[in-house]
């Protein structure tokens, strides 16, 4: 073996060492006027995850803005997918093929109108629910075996509002209060599911 291979060879292991053996993804919708509403809790909590990490999701790859980080001795690809929620799948797929990263090292975190705002729910599967975000990665990865964090974002004022205006709308200022806690829950509970203790996040949270 010559120099320039042992050479080579060198950086290639250093390169397995930094690539992503895990994704998270936060779903929500690209554009000023979606910022803060609650279909964009996915993206909030990613924020979140950035500020007590201390990294930032600002590279654009994989029709979304990325960046790594390192959780538990592991790789994060951590995303937040621009292609606007009914596509999220796509940007899923692309990073997941890039990387070889199998179905259940994918987490993702998003909005659920079930859970009043304080509060977040672990899954290790489950199907969509009624969810276009989560229907568009069920569809295009042909899985429904991937954890998830479901952050509460209040249910509608009434049977007959209409859902997309509701999930569109902002919080209100008392709701964000309550989001907070919910936020940083939800940020444990990232470190513990990417460290594979994913029983003991939903014992945590799960209530």
């Amino acid at each position: 073996m010559s120099i320039w291979d042992i050479f080579n060879k060198l950086d290639e292991q250093k390169a397995s060492k930094g690539k992503p053996e895990f994704i998270i993804v936060g779903l929500g919708n690209p554009g000023i006027q979606y910022e803060n509403t609650r279909h964009n809790a996915g993206f909030l909590t990613i924020d979140r995850l950035c500020e007590k990490m201390s990294f930032e999701v600002k590279k654009a790859k994989f029709k979304s803005y990325v960046g790594e980080v390192n959780i538990g001795g592991k790789c994060c690809l951590v995303m937040k997918p621009q292609t606007y929620m009914n596509n999220s799948g796509e940007a899923v797929v692309e990073a997941m093929n890039f990387y070889k990263i199998p179905i259940e090292n994918v987490l993702v975190i998003y909005d659920d109108i079930s859970l009043e705002p304080s509060k977040m729910r672990i899954r290790r599967k489950g199907s969509h629910g009624g969810h276009n975000g989560i229907r568009s990665i069920v569809e295009l990865t042909g899985s429904e075996d991937f954890p998830r964090i479901k952050m509460g974002v209040g249910k509608k004022p009434h049977p007959d509002y209409n859902l997309a205006d509701w999930v569109l709308s902002r919080f209100s200022d008392d709701e964000m209060k309550a989001l907070k806690t919910a936020l940083d829950n939800a940020c444990e509970a990232v470190e513990k599911i990417v460290s594979g203790q994913i029983d003991k996040a939903m014992n945590s949270f799960n209530s």
